[in-house]
């Protein structure tokens, strides 16, 4: 029978990651999929702590912010109606009190610096290489808070751009933490209100950063999670009825192969073992004082403590996730 699709299998690191492995995520939605992925496999983790953010020189610029444990400036802060917010930061962090989104955002800042430290691996996903303009400040924001669009320019990042942004970073990432690894991926998440052809544009300016990224920088690898979800699975069954974001199956599919080009068979068969254990702990019986039932417990409660033996099950402290 001849095969209807092409699967895509990933390049296995050569620098795997370990159970007892730090990491931290940032950049667009897709990087809180994996992040959760890991996270409920037990590793020690700070997932997208800054919120949701989809352009390269904002993901980098927070970046620096927790690196050097800066705060941003004043006129980063704005107010609509009652709400503050800040222009470098996601919504998530807005409130009703400014000293209040002040103390939100420096906490998050302090966090991350002290996670940062040290981390193992840093995973960056970038969503978009259209970026806004403020042109009160002429910086670039990571989001317009629903702000009026007159006080914006609206303007597309290119290749030097992003190197350049990236260059500076990874600068200061090696000054303050010289062994931790970098992992890219472009988010496989659409950007239709730039139009499908202008979305294409944006992924494939992302997509060559980041091979331009790669091949300069010897301890930065790409993941493939773009790639997977448009060429390998190919079909709007694994996108929600928004026709944006991979379904459950599809983060699924691009999990595992994230296991197999990332994790050692130690690591990969602790992962298998904790997910048939969590399957078996979300097991909701009809009887539960029935014999069979009780057996059952005492076998998964032997199964977990033959897991204990390998990996500390309790949870690790991280970061807050604001939502």
């Amino acid at each position: 029978m001849k095969d209807f699709r092409t699967e895509l299998i990933p390049s296995i690191s050569h620098s795997p990651i370990g159970l007892m492995d730090k990491i931290f995520t940032i950049g667009s939605c897709f990087a809180d999929e994996i992040g959760n992925q890991l996270k409920e496999s037990k590793f020690t983790i700070s997932n997208n702590p800054f919120g949701t953010i989809y352009n390269p020189v904002s993901i980098h610029r927070l970046l620096l912010l927790g690196l050097k444990k800066s705060f941003p400036g004043q006129e980063s802060y704005s107010q609509n109606e009652d709400i503050y917010f800040n222009y470098h930061f996601h919504s998530s962090f807005s409130s009703l009190n400014r000293g209040d989104l002040e103390s939100k955002i420096q906490n998050s800042i302090l966090e991350s610096n002290s996670f940062l430290k040290t981390a193992d691996r840093i995973i960056i996903t970038y969503g978009t290489a259209f970026v806004y303009r403020l042109k009160s400040s002429n910086e670039i924001v990571a989001n317009c808070h629903k702000m009026p669009s007159t006080g914006f320019e609206k303007l597309l990042l290119t290749e030097p751009d992003i190197l350049k942004s990236f260059e500076e970073l990874y600068t200061n990432l090696r000054s303050v933490n010289s062994s931790v690894k970098i992992i890219l991926t472009v988010s496989p998440v659409r950007h239709l209100k730039d139009t499908l052809e202008l979305n294409s544009i944006s992924k494939s300016i992302l997509r060559v950063t980041c091979h331009s990224i790669v091949n300069k920088f010897p301890d930065v690898e790409y993941f493939p999670a773009y790639e997977i979800l448009l060429d390998d699975l190919r079909d709007y069954r694994f996108y929600k009825t928004d026709r944006l974001h991979p379904t459950e199956e599809g983060v699924e599919y691009i999990w595992e192969k994230f296991i197999t080009a990332y994790f050692d068979a130690p690591e990969r068969k602790f992962i298998n073992e904790w997910q048939k254990i969590k399957k078996d702990l979300a097991h909701k019986p009809f009887q539960p004082q029935s014999e069979s039932h009780q057996k059952f417990l005492k076998e998964t409660l032997k199964k977990l403590d033959q897991l204990k033996q390998t990996f500390d099950l309790n949870p690790t402290p991280s970061p807050a996730k604001k939502i």
